[in-house]
């Protein structure tokens, strides 16, 4: 039976686990797993620009020894020059896998249900499971476990917010969302997150106030303001998000030497500052690096 990749919700610990022993291997021997995609192919249907997404799952087929696909929004016109349906029937019959990079989430949930093949979410403006599945390796690489550790997430409730509540949740992982009011994450996921997190021990708590946010934090994670398909809102959101800005003030409000995150691209000077992306505690480029290393554990479970 195939397995698709939509949302962290629909993984397991036990799974994530597994991705990252996996990946803890891919990292330790690259030539070991030289010819584990031999002979496959993976679409990469992208309605959105991208630089970390494309390029790690475009370099990590080539290392594992398959083949990928680029079709842009002018080649695939989803749901105008063809339905999402037909698409995802008709690559099912040439390639092994597709990884869909789109404005809706409800075009993933279509495409993986028509698709006879592995769908893998590349971001939606739901969830960024790779992302997020990257995020929470990279701290358990850098803090040698994730055991009592907190993560701060201060900027808008988005779909990386979102697949990171998932993520914590699942591996028992506190974390605490700093937002302005009204930009909150969606309420369901928060509820669903939070529900998740007792089970596991942990905790997920919601503050409209940065500092109170990062109390006691190991970890201090930010996104931009404005996600693709928002930048008419971007001035005004300058403005409703400026206290939320990651700098040094807010840094040492969190626990020492805690670690700084954000899934980039980073408008620098904006929710980060410059001194703190590229200060000593700063992991912002490993995540970026294990971005690929994570993506070729997943395409291995999914496609091999």
């Amino acid at each position: 039976m195939k397995k698709d990749l939509i949302s962290i919700k629909d993984l397991s610990a036990k799974e994530i686990m597994d991705i990252f022993s996996l990946t803890d291997r891919l990292k330790n021997n690259k030539a070991k797993f030289s010819k584990a995609l031999k002979g496959k192919t993976l679409a990469l249907i992208f309605q959105k620009p991208s630089n970390r997404t494309r390029v790690s799952f475009e370099v990590g087929m080539f290392q594992l020894g398959g083949n990928s696909l680029y079709l842009s929004p002018n080649e695939i016109s989803l749901g105008v020059r063809e339905s999402i349906a037909d698409v995802a029937k008709t690559l099912s019959r040439y390639i092994d896998g597709i990884v869909l990079r789109t404005f809706e989430h409800k075009n993933c949930l279509e495409m993986a249900k028509t698709a006879s093949i592995p769908v893998i979410n590349g971001l939606s403006d739901f969830s960024h499971p790779c992302q997020g599945l990257a995020d929470l390796y990279t701290i358990r690489e850098k803090a040698k476990g994730l055991k009592n550790i907190t993560l701060a997430y201060i900027g808008d409730g988005n779909n990386v917010c979102h697949s990171l509540l998932f993520a914590c949740a699942k591996l028992g992982v506190n974390m605490h969302v700093g937002s302005p009011k009204g930009y909150e994450p969606d309420l369901l996921v928060l509820n669903d997150s939070k529900s998740m997190a007792e089970l596991n021990n942990a905790s997920i708590k919601l503050f409209n106030n940065a500092f109170d946010a990062v109390k006691g934090a190991d970890v201090i994670y930010t996104d931009v303001w404005a996600s693709m398909g928002q930048e008419e809102e971007s001035r005004k959101r300058r403005e409703i998000f400026a206290s939320f800005q990651v700098n040094a003030n807010l840094v040492n409000s969190a626990n020492k030497n805690a670690l700084i995150m954000h899934c980039l691209p980073a408008h620098r000077g904006e929710e980060i500052t410059d001194d703190v992306l590229d200060g000593k505690y700063s992991v912002v480029f490993d995540q970026a690096e294990n971005r690929m290393h994570v993506q070729k554990a997943i395409l291995i479970k999914l496609l091999k």
